[in-house]
């Protein structure tokens, strides 16, 4: 089934057509959620919620781009919103400067996939919606800053800080698989 057709379909709001996309789509969309979930069951809400308001507003998908990078895109807000929810709980962002070190990248290359998206799961939850919006998503700093309500330079103190928890995490996972 093409693209064009299964939007069409779901946008007649026809189940078939609606099953044949969150079946096409929800493997990608899952890992999409991962990344910004503490656990497995907190990412299947961001998917569900997220394909909710995909089917919402899929007659506004104007065909211009990437229909994936949209449905994309509505999932990561979704997640971003899961994040402003619990926001009361959440650590203070604060603005501490780390100085990034250098790492054998034998670490990571003996890691999974699972091993590497395990260790994004752990982070803190400011670093971890700083640093997939950052590094996967590919935001800027002024976006994120715009996104989650914090400056620039706090955006940039809690990917620093990211990345400094995760160089830690994969030098002892380097030094544990070396003895």
């Amino acid at each position: 089934m093409e693209e064009r057709e299964l939007i069409k379909g779901c946008i007649n709001e026809d189940k078939v057509y609606q099953r044949a996309l969150y079946d096409r789509y929800s493997g990608l969309m899952f890992s999409v959620c991962l990344r910004y979930a503490k656990h497995k069951a907190e990412a299947q809400d961001m998917m569900q919620d997220g394909f909710i308001k995909v089917f919402d507003n899929i007659s506004k998908f104007a065909f211009n781009g990437s229909f994936e990078g949209w449905v994309r895109r509505i999932m990561v807000n979704t997640a971003l919103n899961y994040y402003r929810k619990s926001s009361s709980q959440r650590e203070q962002l604060g603005i501490e400067g780390y100085q990034e070190g250098s790492m054998e990248p034998k670490a990571e290359s003996n890691m999974g996939e699972k091993e590497l998206m395990s260790i994004i799961q752990r982070l803190p939850d400011g670093y971890r919606v700083v640093f997939n919006l950052y590094a996967i998503e590919g935001y800027s700093h002024k976006e994120i800053g715009e996104v989650l309500g914090i400056t620039e330079s706090t955006s940039r103190s809690q990917l620093s800080k990211a990345r400094k928890w995760i160089q830690n995490v994969l030098i002892k996972y380097n030094q544990e698989t070396n003895v």
